[in-house]
C-alpha cells in the first residue's frame, strides 16, 4: 500500500517580528526630539529705524558699561530699583504718561537693563523705549 506523505503546513511565526517592530518603535519614540508647543514666539525689533524725534519732556535712563545709572544725565548713588524709582517719581508728578527711554551701553550687564525696566514697571510706566544705534552696513 502506498502511503501518502502528509504535507506539513508551512507556518511563519510572527511573534519575533512583532517584538522587533515594537522595540524599533520604542527606540524611535525615545530618541525623537519633539517640538515644544508652549514656546513663546517673538518678533525681535530691528535696529534700523528712523531717529526718534527729540521730546523735551522725556525721562532718559542711561546705563554705562560698569552698570552705573543716570537719570536725565544725573548720576545715581547706586543701581538699586528703589533708588531709581526715587529719582523718577518727581518727574512723573506732572505727567504719568511721560515716555521713558533706556539707553544702555552695548557692554552693560543685562541685569542693569532689567533693573531699569523693573523700576519703570513698578511705577506703572507703559511708554518705554529702548535706545539703539543705527547699524552700519
Amino acid at each position: 500500500m502506498l502511503r501518502r506523505n502528509k504535507k506539513n503546513e508551512v507556518a511563519v511565526n510572527l511573534t519575533p517580528l512583532i517584538d522587533v517592530v515594537f522595540l524599533l518603535l520604542i527606540f524611535f519614540m525615545v530618541s525623537t526630539s519633539f517640538t515644544r508647543e508652549t514656546q513663546i514666539k517673538l518678533e525681535l525689533p530691528k535696529a534700523d529705524v528712523e531717529k526718534l524725534k527729540a521730546d523735551p519732556k522725556i525721562i532718559e535712563i542711561s546705563i554705562d558699561k560698569e552698570g552705573r545709572m543716570f537719570v536725565n544725565g544725573k548720576s545715581l548713588v547706586n543701581a538699586q530699583v528703589e533708588t531709581l524709582k526715587k529719582a523718577i517719581i518727581p518727574m512723573l508728578a506732572e505727567n504719568k504718561n511721560i515716555p521713558v527711554v533706556i539707553s544702555a551701553d552695548a557692554n552693560a550687564a543685562y541685569q542693569s537693563v532689567v533693573t531699569a525696566m523693573d523700576a519703570t514697571s513698578q511705577l506703572g510706566i507703559t511708554n518705554l523705549k529702548m535706545a539703539t544705534q543705527r547699524s552700519k552696513e
